[in-house]
């Protein structure tokens, strides 16, 4: 018997890239593409939700975009000010409870303020879980999961790692989008991702509709997650489990 991926994955990340594309094909500023990427995350929430997807976590802002052009950062720092201004509300009426993860020492105090009072304000929810990976950084978050067991001096054991790194709230990611036809990991979630299903859009994250998430899940529940053993095994384990019921 085949083991087939589960109908809908438990927990899906996504690399939301394409907003400055889209808006440079449109000879609008790279902010009016972060600004419509906006829209798409609230559509996305919002299907994930529907179709009982539990955890979503999202790729915002790593710690290399800080190298972009000034006026475009700064108008991603006002854009997620404003976002979370907006959309905390309605995230919480919704049962979403809102993580954010990654580096805060250089961020504003205005915008430290905004993420705690947003986590605050959603931490009873649990419809859905939304990781906002901001300023952050796969290879951040081992090392700095290592440091904290070193500290403690705690053993440096995969297991100690897995609970000291920044998303041990949750279990890893089933399937991995990144859209904008990019076919890479750019540094997030490389320790989470290891058995994770990759799935790759050519369309860029503002054109990401709820049908272009069912082709995503579509893709997942045709892969066999056999997780370093052979198919034939993962057959033999299938039948015991029906013979046992």
């Amino acid at each position: 018997m085949k083991q087939v991926a589960p109908a809908v994955p438990h927990h899906i990340a996504i690399v939301m890239d394409g907003n400055g594309r889209w808006a440079t094909r449109r000879f609008l500023p790279r902010v009016a593409g972060h600004k419509q990427g906006v829209e798409s995350l609230r559509r996305c929430v919002k299907a994930c939700a529907a179709r009982d997807v539990r955890v979503l976590t999202v790729f915002a802002f790593s710690s290399e975009n800080w190298n972009r052009p000034v006026e475009e950062v700064s108008g991603l720092m006002d854009l997620m000010v404003g976002a979370l201004g907006r959309e905390v509300p309605k995230l919480s009426q919704d049962g979403v409870r809102l993580h954010f993860i990654g580096e805060r020492g250089g961020l504003s105090d205005k915008m430290i303020a905004g993420l705690v009072q947003a986590e605050t304000a959603t931490a009873h929810n649990n419809r859905l879980v939304l990781n906002v990976c901001f300023n952050y950084g796969g290879r951040w978050d081992i090392a700095r999961a290592a440091a904290q067991l070193a500290a403690r001096g705690e053993p440096l054991t995969e297991a100690n790692l897995d609970a000291a790194m920044a998303l041990a709230h949750v279990p890893d990611p089933d399937l991995f989008i990144r859209t904008g036809g990019e076919q890479r990991l750019s540094n997030f979630l490389l320790w989470q991702s290891a058995y994770a299903e990759l799935y790759f859009s050519d369309k860029l994250w503002p054109e990401f509709d709820e049908a272009a998430l069912d082709d995503a899940i579509a893709a997942f529940q045709r892969r066999e997650r056999r997780y370093g053993q052979t198919s034939e095994q993962l057959g033999a384990a299938g039948s015991r489990d029906q013979q046992a019921a």
